[in-house]
């Protein structure tokens, strides 16, 4: 029987994966895996039957007609994700475990179903989802040091900052080849000492960054702020972390982050406020490509005409926080 392993290419696809192949090892498995916002993966095994399946942190909302396909074609599938699913296929074939509460993420579905058996990697999954409050308490339950905290903490935006881009192109290093990475670590802290590839990955994130931090705000509104990014390599690379960033130092406001892209349309990535944490995926929905859950979420697809619309529907949507 073939497995394939599908899953997101940020921190908590690689670290949910990570947990699960830490306790079954399955080295000839597929990867299947891309840019954060490639969700519709399962639409790419189109001849699959007979395996085992894997999905880890994508809405099984959008990838319904996949895997009912998947499911009547004989494969057997465990699908863990935290984002919004509607009505769960009743099957035998399908093991799934989906929590859409807005203070859990996949790797901590993963860490729950595994008791705990890899929890820093867990940890670092969380940091990388903007959990930090829930990733210090986890922390706290294992007696780890502050530098350890602060170095899971690395790790897990790192791998997020990676997952971010149109095209894969746009990343600097696959999402497939940084789990390979990862997973010849059991050991997080070796793995941020010793992994030349997350080195890499810091040294790309602090060029970026430097850039994202001089940019002043597009429109500020009682409720949130919106930023837009000028289409280019590392605007596409940092949309998601700037998004988190900015949410981390004003968490009482929602906060919109824009790239412009080709075909006159921007990439939006929208935060609740870190105080509330819902809202997000509710306002992207109102859009035809918009989705994600109620913290984060975005929309691949806002043709420039409705630039204004999203801005009075952002403004609307999260209005003045409470005194």
């Amino acid at each position: 029987m073939k497995w394939i392993d599908v899953f997101n290419g940020d921190a908590d696809g690689i670290c949910a994966l990570q947990q699960l192949r830490l306790q079954t090892p399955q080295p000839q498995a597929r990867l299947l895996t891309g840019v954060k916002r490639d969700i519709t993966l399962l639409d790419q095994l189109s001849d699959t039957s007979g395996s085992r399946i894997t999905v880890l942190d994508i809405s099984l909302d959008r990838n319904r007609t996949a895997l009912s396909r998947l499911l009547a074609q004989g494969n057997h599938i465990f699908y863990a994700d935290h984002h919004y699913s509607g009505d769960i296929p009743a099957t035998g074939s399908l093991e799934a475990h989906i929590d859409a509460s807005p203070l859990i993420c996949t790797s901590l579905i993963i860490d729950r179903l595994l008791e705990g058996a890899y929890r820093p990697w867990a940890i670092a999954g969380a940091f990388g989802d903007n959990l930090d409050e829930v990733a210090h308490k986890l922390a706290d339950t294992l007696g780890l040091a502050p530098e350890q905290k602060q170095m899971l903490k690395e790790i897990g935006r790192l791998l997020n900052y990676n997952g971010y881009g149109l095209e894969v192109e746009d990343l600097l290093v696959h999402p497939a080849d940084l789990f390979r990475e990862v997973h010849q670590y059991t050991d997080p802290f070796r793995f941020h000492r010793d992994s030349i590839l997350l080195a890499q990955l810091r040294q790309g994130h602090e060029d970026d960054m430097a850039k994202a931090v001089a940019l002043s705000p597009y429109r500020v509104h009682a409720g949130g702020r919106i930023f837009l990014l000028p289409e280019a390599a590392w605007t596409k690379r940092v949309i998601g972390v700037l998004a988190n960033r900015l949410s981390r130092d004003r968490p009482e406001l929602a906060h919109a982050v824009l790239l412009s892209r080709p075909g006159d349309e921007f990439l939006v990535s929208v935060r609740a406020p870190l105080t509330t944490r819902q809202g997000a995926d509710g306002l992207c929905r109102q859009f035809p490509t918009g989705g994600g859950r109620a913290a984060a979420a975005g929309i691949n697809h806002l043709p420039s005409q409705e630039l204004e619309p999203f801005i009075a529907a952002f403004s609307r949507h999260f209005p003045a926080p409470a005194p």
